[in-house]
């Protein structure tokens, strides 16, 4: 508990909301769609990989040219990792300056974790402005990468810009939720 009857400190789970509240439905329903991504996520990286595979295979022993293999596996990967930070973030697995957690007095380290939350919040919410403008002036370009394949640029940008959308969502959902069960 805070100075000001704001509990700063962990993170409200779902199990901890008061079900049936406007909150809980909300933290649930972002459970589900970063539970829904992380395997997206998941598929996508094993596709990566088989993507890799084959164009070290086709190369080495077909001697065949591979020009979209690699392109296509950033993609993924790039898109992987975007959309799930949300998920990361829901387990604190992001930023939390864990070394000074022992230095701090309980109080002190809600606190911090408030600090680290609100910062992050911005930073999330100013890349993932960025990252909508990047998607829209490709899209509204037509920008493709320099490569032979050429994909449309609009794709690892809309990721990019989606994943960390969900990112400042969740780290926000955090933040009212500690404001929140402060207040009771």
């Amino acid at each position: 508990m805070s100075a000001h009857g704001i509990d700063l400190g962990n993170p409200v789970t779902v199990a901890e909301a008061e079900p049936g509240t406007f909150m809980a439905r909300i933290n649930s329903a972002m459970a589900v769609l970063n539970k829904t991504i992380v395997v997206l996520c998941s598929v996508a990286l094993i596709v990566a990989s088989t993507i890799l595979s084959y164009s070290v295979v086709a190369r080495y022993f077909f001697n065949a040219a591979t020009y979209w293999q690699d392109e296509a596996a950033v993609f993924l990967l790039v898109s992987g990792t975007f959309l799930s930070t949300a998920f990361v973030q829901s387990g604190r697995g992001h930023i939390g300056i864990e070394a000074l957690n022992g230095y701090f007095s309980p109080r002190g380290d809600a606190i911090r974790i408030f600090v680290v939350d609100a910062v992050s919040l911005a930073f999330c919410c100013f890349f993932a402005w960025k990252s909508w403008t990047l998607f829209h002036e490709a899209w509204v370009d037509g920008q493709v990468s320099g490569s032979t394949w050429a994909p449309p640029l609009w794709i690892p940008y809309s990721t990019m810009a989606l994943g960390m959308t969900l990112m400042a969502l969740q780290i926000a959902l955090q933040l009212v939720s500690a404001v929140v069960r402060g207040g009771k």
